[in-house]
C-alpha cells in the first residue's frame, strides 16, 4: 500500500493508492472490474468548508470515513476513499468542482450544502449516474422527479415550514412577513410555508427578498419598510452566514421590542450551537426568538460521539450542529448500502458517454466524464437502507424524504435556549418528543397541541397580538354607500367626516375603544341617484379595490347595514335578516312559504343584497322581483298590490322595516317569521386581524349601553310602537285561551263537588257520634246547646277524617259492617246478655 499527499486549496487531504484486483480492459477501451470487492471507493465531499455548516461537516465526515475504515464489520477489507471539493459558497465555482470531482471515478457525493448548488449538480449526476448524498441542501422542490439520483439525507424545508405554520396557527395569527434570501433555497422554502399557512387560512402579507451577500444598507432598506407594514410576525429564512446581519439591523431599527415576533427556521440553532460558551453580543440580538432545530433524539451512539468530539480539542474544530451529525450519518447510510451492493455482486465500473465529446478546440475534456454502470442499483439500494443513526431512524419513505421529521422548538432568551416544545407530522406541536409519541395513537387535533410558555421580545409573556396598525401615512379607507332611501343609517354629510347616519357613531363609537389608534376616511360609493349594489360594495372589499387617485390609501372596509356580520371568536357568523311587509288589506300572504309558492311580484330595496338571496337561496324566479329606490315606492307599490302593478310584498331588512313601518304610520303590517338570523356589521377582508378587535368593541358598546343609546337616537319607533298592530291579532296571550280556562274550570268543579259529597258520606258511616245523634234528647235547651258542640266539634273532625289514610278509613267502615250484621249474643235464660 502506497500513500501519498495532495495538497489542494490550502487543504491537506491524506489519499491511499491501493490495487484494484483484475482490472481489464473492455473491446471499447472501457475500464471493467471483476466482481469482487475492490479496495478501494472513491467517495466526493462537496461542500463549502469555511461556513457555519461547513466548519462541523467537515470533522464529523472524517470522522465518519475513520469509523467506517475501522470497523471490519462493514464493507469486509473495503476501504472509502475521500475526495473533497470545496465549492466556496459559489454556484459557479461548485459547479466546475463538481466536474472534476466525478472525473475522478467516485461512486457516491457526499454534499453539497447550498441548495441552489445542488440544484446544479443534480443535472451532472443524473448524466452519469452517481447518487448525491446531501446533508444540507433543504429545499423542498430538490424532492421533485426531476432529481432521480438527489437523495436527501436531512429533513426538507417542506416539513419545518409546516412545522411553522402549526406554530403561527397555535397563537392565532392570520398573516405573517417572510424575510428571506432570494435564492433557490430562500423561494422554495417560502413558498412551502405560502403553502402551510394557507392550509390554515393564515397567508404571507409580505415577501421581503434580499440578494445573496447584500449589504448591511440594503437590508436596513428592506427592514424599514417591512417595519411600516401591519403585520409584527416576522419569518426569518436565510443562511447561517448571513441571518445574523438581519438581526442587527432589527434591533438597531427597534424592531426586537415588546409587540413583535420573530420565528426563524434552523439557521439559527446552527450558528448557536457552534460555540460552547455563548457569546453575550449575539445573544443581545436573539432574545425572545423563536427558532426551530432539526430534532435528533437522545441515544448512546449521540453521547458517544459528543464524547469523542470534545476530545478533539482542536482549534480549528468548533462545537457541532446538526448538520454535522446528518454528515456523519450520511457516510454510513453510503457504506452500509455499498456492503449491500458488494453482497449483492455489485462492480464498480465506469463507461464513456456517448453523448459527452470534446468540441473541436474544446480544453474541457467531456471525454474525461463517464457514467456509473451501476449506480442505479446503487441509488435503489441506498433508498431502502434502514438502520438507526446518530440522527435516529435513517429510512426513506416513498417521497424520497426521510421518514418521522421532527423539529425542536426553542425560545433564545438570557445566555441560552430552552426548548418549549416539539414538532411532528405525527403529533403536531407536543411538549412530548417525539419519539415517545410514535408508540401511541395518531393525534394532531387542535386539543392535543400544547408548548410550554414563552418570554417574548421586551421579556414579556403575553403572546403578542401579532399586527398593529400600520403608522405609514395611509389611513384605513372605510367605503360607504350614497343611499337614496333610509338614510338614517348612513348618508352624504357636509360635516368634518362627510358622512352622518347610525352606522357611522357605530362605527366611530367602536374605533374609539380599540387600544390603538385607526385613522380612517370615509369614502362615497354610489352617484346618489339610487342606491349601489351590496354585492359590488362587498367584492370592492374582497378585493381591495382602489381608486387611482387614492393608490395610497390603505385597505378597504365597507360600512353599512347587511349580511356580512364580523366574526367573534372566529366561529360566529350571522346572516341577513329579512320579513315581509304587506298590505293591510285582505292578503293570502301569511308567511314566506306561501309567498314563494304564490306568482305575485314580490319588492325588494334597489341594491339590496335580497335580489340574489331569494333567487339563489329561496328559488324564486327573477321575472317576480321588482327593484323599489324609494319608502314612497315601498307604500306605492304595497297600494297597487299585486293585481294594479305593485307587489303583494316586500322582503326586506328587519331594521329598514321598522323604519318603514314607522314613517308610513303603521299602515302595512308584517307577517310571517324572519326567515334567517338577525346580524349586522361591517365588512372586512377576510381575515382582517382588525375585524376581531372590532367586534369586541361593538360587544363593549351593547354591554355599557351604548349601543342602544346610538340606535335610540336614529332609529326610535317610539310612535309606532303605540299604535297596534294587526301583527299582534297573531300573538298569544292569555285571553287566547278563555275556552281552555272555562273548561278547566267547570270540570274541576265538578270534580271537588263529587269528592266533597263522597267524604261527608264516609265521614257520615265512620264517626259514631253521628248515630248517638238519633236518640232524641229529653232537655230541648240541653239538646241544642249540645248541637251546636256537636256542629264545631263535627267540622274539625271532619277535617281529620280527611287527612286520615284511604286504607284506613276503609279498613274501620269494613269492621262497622261487618258488626251490623252479626246478630246480638244471647243469655242461658234466652235473655239478651248485658256488660258487666
Amino acid at each position: 500500500m502506497e500513500a501519498g499527499l495532495l495538497i489542494r486549496k490550502g487543504l491537506v487531504v491524506l489519499i491511499f493508492w491501493m490495487w484494484v484486483p483484475m482490472e481489464v480492459m473492455g473491446e471499447n477501451g472501457n475500464a471493467r472490474v471483476s466482481s469482487s470487492r475492490p479496495r478501494v471507493v472513491n467517495v466526493g465531499a462537496l461542500f463549502t468548508f469555511n461556513s457555519v455548516i461547513g466548519r462541523a461537516v467537515k470533522p464529523a465526515v472524517k470522522m465518519a470515513i475513520d469509523d467506517v475504515n475501522s470497523d471490519s464489520t462493514v464493507l469486509s477489507g473495503t476501504n472509502l476513499n475521500l475526495l473533497p471539493h470545496d465549492t466556496n459558497c459559489s454556484g459557479f465555482l461548485g459547479t466546475i468542482e463538481a466536474l472534476e470531482l466525478v472525473e475522478k471515478d467516485v461512486v457516491a457525493v457526499i454534499g453539497p450544502q447550498s441548495s441552489g448548488i445542488a440544484h446544479v449538480i443534480s443535472h451532472v449526476v443524473n448524466e452519469l449516474q452517481v447518487p448525491l448524498l446531501s446533508f444540507g441542501a433543504t429545499d423542498p422542490t430538490l424532492a421533485s422527479l426531476q432529481f432521480p439520483f438527489f437523495l436527501r439525507t436531512t429533513q426538507s424545508d417542506h416539513f419545518q415550514m409546516s412545522a411553522i405554520a402549526n406554530l403561527v396557527e397555535y397563537y392565532g395569527w392570520r398573516e405573517v412577513i417572510a424575510i428571506f434570501v432570494d435564492d433557490d433555497y430562500g423561494r422554495n422554502g417560502i413558498s412551502a410555508l405560502g403553502d402551510a399557512l394557507a392550509k390554515n387560512r393564515a397567508k404571507i402579507s409580505y415577501k421581503a427578498a434580499f440578494t445573496p451577500g447584500a449589504s448591511r444598507s440594503d437590508i436596513n432598506a428592506l427592514l424599514v419598510g417591512v417595519n411600516l407594514m401591519e403585520s409584527r410576525v416576522y419569518i426569518v429564512h436565510v443562511n447561517p452566514d448571513s441571518g445574523l446581519t438581519i438581526l442587527k439591523v432589527a434591533k438597531y431599527l427597534g424592531m426586537m421590542n415588546s409587540g413583535y415576533v420573530w420565528i426563524t427556521t434552523d439557521w439559527l440553532p446552527s450558528v448557536l450551537d457552534l460555540s460552547e460558551l455563548a457569546d453575550p453580543d449575539t445573544m443581545d440580538l436573539v432574545q425572545g426568538v423563536i427558532a426551530f432545530r432539526h430534532h435528533t433524539p437522545d441515544s448512546d451512539l449521540k453521547k458517544n460521539f459528543t464524547s469523542r468530539w470534545k476530545s478533539l480539542k482542536s482549534k480549528e474544530t468548533p462545537s457541532f450542529n446538526s448538520y454535522a451529525l446528518y454528515a456523519y450519518d450520511s457516510v454510513w447510510l453510503l457504506a452500509r448500502a455499498l456492503d449491500v451492493f458488494f453482497t449483492e455482486g455489485g462492480n464498480v465500473s465506469f463507461s464513456v458517454d456517448p453523448k459527452l465529446h470534446d468540441v473541436n478546440g474544446s480544453t474541457l475534456h467531456l471525454t474525461a466524464l463517464r457514467i456509473f454502470d451501476q449506480g442505479q442499483k446503487l441509488l435503489s439500494i441506498l433508498r431502502g437502507m434502514n438502520f438507526t443513526g446518530l440522527t435516529g431512524q435513517i429510512q426513506f419513505g416513498a417521497d424520497k424524504n426521510l421518514i418521522h421529521p421532527a423539529f425542536d422548538i426553542l425560545n433564545i432568551g438570557g445566555t441560552g435556549s430552552r426548548t418549549i416544545g416539539y414538532w411532528s407530522n405525527y403529533s403536531g406541536l407536543s411538549v412530548d418528543a417525539p419519539e415517545t409519541l410514535y408508540l401511541k395513537p395518531q393525534n394532531t387535533s387542535a386539543s392535543n397541541q400544547h408548548l410550554y410558555s414563552v418570554i417574548w421580545p421586551g421579556e414579556t409573556t403575553n403572546p403578542p397580538r401579532g399586527w398593529v396598525f400600520p403608522n405609514n401615512g395611509k389611513p384605513l379607507r372605510i367605503a360607504v354607500p350614497y343611499r337614496v332611501s333610509y338614510k338614517e343609517f348612513v348618508t352624504k354629510d357636509n360635516g368634518p367626516l362627510g358622512v352622518k347616519g347610525y352606522c357611522i357613531d357605530v362605527f366611530e363609537a367602536a374605533v374609539n375603544l380599540l387600544p390603538y389608534a385607526v385613522p380612517h376616511t370615509y369614502t362615497l360609493k354610489g352617484d346618489g341617484l339610487r342606491n349601489p349594489s351590496y354585492n359590488d360594495l362587498v367584492d370592492g372589499v374582497s378585493e381591495n379595490v382602489r381608486e387611482n387617485t387614492v393608490s395610497t390609501l390603505g385597505r378597504l372596509v365597507l360600512i353599512l347595514w347587511l349580511f356580512v356580520v364580523l366574526i367573534i371568536n372566529s366561529s360566529y357568523t350571522a346572516s341577513l335578516t329579512s320579513i315581509l311587509t304587506v298590505q293591510q288589506l285582505t292578503s293570502q300572504i301569511e308567511g314566506i312559504e306561501s309567498l314563494i309558492s304564490s306568482s305575485d311580484p314580490i319588492g325588494y330595496q334597489d341594491g339590496s343584497f335580497a335580489y340574489n338571496y331569494m333567487i339563489g337561496e329561496l328559488n324564486i324566479a327573477p321575472s317576480r322581483l321588482k327593484s323599489l329606490k324609494s319608502l314612497e315606492e315601498y307604500a306605492s307599490a304595497l297600494q297597487l298590490g299585486p293585481k294594479r302593478g305593485g307587489v303583494a310584498a316586500v322582503v326586506d331588512e328587519l331594521p329598514y322595516i321598522q323604519l318603514f313601518m314607522y314613517t308610513t304610520n303603521c299602515q302595512f303590517r308584517t307577517v310571517g317569521q324572519e326567515f334567517t338570523k338577525s346580524g349586522w356589521g361591517f365588512a372586512f377582508q377576510r381575515d382582517s386581524p382588525l375585524a376581531v378587535d372590532m367586534s369586541t368593541a361593538i360587544l363593549r358598546l351593547s354591554e355599557n349601553g351604548d349601543l342602544q343609546r346610538i340606535h335610540d337616537k336614529w332609529l326610535s319607533l317610539e310612535g309606532c310602537s303605540t299604535k297596534s298592530s294587526q301583527a299582534d291579532a297573531t300573538r298569544l296571550s292569555l285571553t287566547s285561551f278563555w275556552g281552555l280556562f272555562l273548561i278547566c274550570g267547570i270540570a274541576s268543579f265538578f270534580a271537588l263537588s263529587i269528592f266533597f259529597c263522597r267524604v261527608c258520606r264516609q265521614y257520615r258511616r265512620y264517626d259514631p257520634e253521628c248515630e248517638e245523634q238519633k236518640v232524641e234528647d229529653p232537655d230541648p235547651q240541653l239538646s241544642r246547646r249540645s248541637k251546636r258542640t256537636l256542629r264545631a266539634t263535627s267540622f274539625k273532625d271532619l277535617m281529620d277524617f280527611v287527612d286520615k289514610k284511604e286504607a284506613e278509613i276503609k279498613g274501620k267502615l269494613k269492621r262497622k259492617s261487618n258488626d251490623s250484621k252479626r246478630p246480638p249474643s244471647q243469655s242461658s235464660d234466652g235473655q239478651p246478655s248485658s256488660p258487666s
